[in-house]
């Protein structure tokens, strides 16, 4: 019945609303510019659909049970964590929105050894906000407020935190972002993952989330690096980066591509500081 739900939406958004279909179209076109408009559409058309299936998935989120979830959202290389659980080590695991992060964030908790730890920011929508943190956390996600994600590492006498950062949003002015290019374009990637990384010097993995069939996901983890104090500055933001890019290649409908990912450049930040200098 959501399914059909979905097919309808499809119709509603994409051919009769046209949701934000000029920012899809412009974040396809740029990302991709070597391939043809017909390739561009085909992307545009697979993306629509899967938006809506995300959104009554995400619906269902809220009712769905325990066995419906493990029957629907499988994990991968679960036993990369393993070695670090056994150390007591906090581990960062960084992705995008790409798949159903939805339902991998209420299937995690069932899966990896680490109590895992999602940072977000809190919405307007007082009630709206409650409901998304009871569906997100009622199998084992723990949500926090990223202002406290430092009290929450402070926290002594409990089992390994698996800290989970979301990085391919566009970063807020207040934010020092990390410059490299990004499906052919000049990106700022949000810099705290790494920042995270290096200050409890906790390994960073990375997530993707394959979408199998309509309706099931599956979860895969890759180690980035495992001493992020040896690399760099900025190699585990540009290697984590690196690794999206990469799937998103591989199969670039599953993106969120309605997101203005690219809406502030290099000399926007630029000129946001030379500003903040003569008002100082």
């Amino acid at each position: 019945m959501l399914y059909r739900l979905s097919d309808v939406l499809y119709v509603v958004l994409y051919r009769v609303v046209g949701y934000r279909k000029k920012v899809v179209r412009m974040n396809i076109r740029k990302s991709f510019p070597d391939q043809s408009s017909k390739k561009h559409r085909e992307i545009e058309r697979i993306f629509y659909a899967h938006f809506c299936d995300l959104v009554v998935e995400s619906v269902k989120g809220f009712t769905i049970s325990r066995a419906e979830v493990q029957k629907r959202f499988t994990h991968r290389n679960t036993e990369v964590f393993d070695k670090f659980f056994e150390r007591g080590q906090h581990v960062t695991l960084v992705g995008g929105h790409y798949g159903n992060w939805e339902l991998f964030a209420v299937s995690v908790g069932m899966h990896i050894p680490h109590q895992p730890v999602a940072l977000y920011t809190p919405l307007a929508n007082k009630f709206m906000n409650a409901k998304i943190l009871e569906s997100r956390s009622k199998y084992g996600l723990h949500m926090a407020n990223y202002k406290d994600v430092k009290e929450q590492v402070k926290i002594t006498g409990q089992k390994p935190m698996m800290v989970i950062f979301g990085s391919d949003q566009c970063p807020r002015f207040s934010q020092q972002p990390y410059w490299m290019e990004f499906l052919h374009q000049e990106t700022g990637v949000q810099f705290g993952a790494e920042k995270f990384s290096r200050d409890y010097n906790t390994p960073v993995i990375y997530g993707v989330i394959h979408r199998k069939k309509r309706g099931h996901y599956e979860m895969e983890y890759r180690l980035v690096c495992e001493r992020p104090a040896e690399l760099p500055l900025g190699q585990i933001s540009y290697l984590h980066t690196k690794e999206l890019e990469r799937d998103i290649r591989n199969e670039p409908a599953f993106w969120l591509w309605t997101h203005k990912r690219w809406k502030r450049t290099r000399a926007d930040f630029e000129a946001r500081a030379r500003q903040k200098e003569i008002k100082q």
